[in-house]
Order: C-alpha cells, then sequence, then structure tokens
C-alpha cells in the first residue's frame, strides 16, 4: 500500500460524528426576511454547527407536508415553494437554492417500512424560512419527510426511532413546527394590537420544555389531557414536527434551548437543540 492509499484508508475508517437534534418553532414566515432575536439564534445556531460538527445533509419534517402515508422527496434540486397567501411580494421572491439528497432520501426510505420516494415537492415554508438562516449559503444539502397527518403522536414518535442511523451518517435531522399554534385564538387578539400571550399557552408551553429537560419526552405524546393542552394543539400539524425530535433523543445527549417565547397570544417558538 503506498501512502495515498494509507492516507485514504485512514480516513474513510474514520467516523463520522453524530449529529445532533433541532426542533426549530418557525412561526410567521416574514421571519425569513427579518433579523431579530429569532434569526439571530438560528443564525448562531448554523455557525455552531458548520464550525463544530457539519452536516453532510439536512433532514427536514415539517408541519407544512402532510399526506397519507409517509414520503420521502428525492429531487435533486427541490424547488422553493410559496405555500402561503396574503404576504408581500417580497417574500415571495425569496429562493433557497439547496440541493437535494437523492442517496440519503433513499437511506431514509430504506427505514421506514412502506415509505415512498417522491420529488413532487420540494422545500416549504417550514424549511426554508428558517433553514435561510441557519445555513445562508444553501450549500448543505437539504430533504424533507411527510408527516402522515392521519397517524397517532405514539406512531410518529415511533417511527422517528427508526431514523436513528442517520444521524451517525452526518444527516442533521430538523423537525420544524410550533409546540403552540392555535391562530384562531391568536388572531383577533393580535388584530387589537395586544400580543400578551395566553395563560393556556404559557403553561403548555412550560410543561413541554418541563418534559423536554427532565427526559420525560414520551409524555409528550399526551398532549391533549388538559384544556391547556387541547387549547394550544387545536390540530397536530404543528406539534406533529416535535415527535421527529424527541423520539430520537439519547438520554445522556445535552439539551440546550435556544429560543423561547410565546407570540401573537397562542404561538410558541420554542427552538431548542439536543446533543
Amino acid at each position: 500500500m503506498n501512502i495515498q492509499d494509507f492516507h485514504k484508508a485512514i480516513h474513510e475508517g474514520e467516523s463520522t460524528p453524530k449529529q445532533p437534534l433541532v426542533f426549530i418553532g418557525h412561526g410567521d414566515p416574514m421571519n425569513a426576511l427579518r433579523e431579530n432575536d429569532f434569526t439571530r439564534a438560528l443564525n448562531n445556531l448554523g455557525n455552531n454547527l458548520v464550525s463544530t460538527n457539519k452536516p453532510k445533509a439536512v433532514l427536514c419534517v415539517s408541519a407544512h407536508w402532510l399526506t397519507k402515508g409517509t414520503f420521502i422527496n428525492s429531487a435533486e434540486n427541490p424547488p422553493t415553494i410559496h405555500d402561503f397567501g396574503g404576504f408581500p411580494q417580497e417574500l415571495f421572491d425569496v429562493q433557497y437554492p439547496a440541493k437535494g439528497s437523492p442517496e440519503k432520501a433513499s437511506e431514509a426510505q430504506q427505514l421506514i417500512e412502506g415509505s415512498a420516494l417522491t420529488q413532487d415537492w420540494g422545500l416549504d415554508h417550514g424549511a426554508w424560512t428558517v433553514l435561510k438562516h441557519v445555513f445562508p449559503n444553501a450549500d448543505i444539502p437539504v430533504f424533507q419527510m411527510s408527516i402522515d397527518y392521519y397517524k397517532s403522536m405514539d406512531y410518529h414518535f415511533e417511527l422517528a426511532a427508526k431514523l436513528q442511523s442517520l444521524r451517525e451518517k452526518g444527516v442533521l435531522i430538523v423537525g420544524s413546527g410550533n409546540v403552540v399554534h392555535n391562530l384562531q385564538m391568536s388572531f383577533p387578539r393580535f388584530a387589537d394590537g395586544n400580543t400578551t400571550p395566553f395563560d393556556w399557552a404559557v403553561e403548555f408551553d412550560t410543561w413541554v420544555g418541563n418534559c423536554i429537560l427532565d427526559c420525560n419526552w414520551k409524555a409528550l405524546t399526551k398532549y391533549d389531557t388538559t384544556s391547556a393542552g387541547k387549547l394550544s394543539v387545536p390540530t397536530p400539524d404543528h406539534y406533529a414536527p416535535l415527535m421527529y425530535v424527541m423520539g430520537l433523543a439519547g438520554g445522556l445527549e445535552p439539551i440546550e434551548t435556544l429560543y423561547q417565547s410565546v407570540e401573537y397570544g397562542g404561538m410558541s417558538m420554542r427552538t431548542f437543540k439536543i446533543g
């Protein structure tokens, strides 16, 4: 073996450090254009990841890709999806030109029995509005996995655990939703200029935060056992991405709260990293 082959063998034998897990409360799509405490927290997260353990790819589970069954996007060049209305043209003009990762998408599909690959999706606003701040150069491949809307939180929690090997292969797994997301009750208060959080929103967000820090993750699947939980999660779409982080978390991994607030009365922006 010559010296070049020796160094190649050594390099290929190196283990890839396991990627952390991230949950992002993505909130208002206009955050894509803003510089505030929330977006600065995302930027700091990205800087730390790039400097310490740069991901080879990002798998994002977003509240905005809901399906019957589980699908994984394998497009080489996923389009930026502007899946909203009523916002200024400036937001619709934003593009996030990250490459996809067909190879990692295929690996994910093989881990989840009954899932399927598709190219009929891209990066929805649950993904690109936050990744724009985490990785502003769009130089890390991104692919999304859908949420089976008809399954329970226990199902999502247990499905997530099957993705563990991806973390060990350099894939950063990001859940993007909101722990508290009740727009129907938030909009009237916000329209009146009152941004004071509802008591039930603070109560539920605090309960979730304590469960996370106490490593009591399975308890989070039973979100609807209190009135605060039912008000905070009127529909499961924005809560389900949390399960894809908690179902993968390990008890000895460090937990770091990156940002925390309840905005517009009933929208939690809780964002944290595990690992």
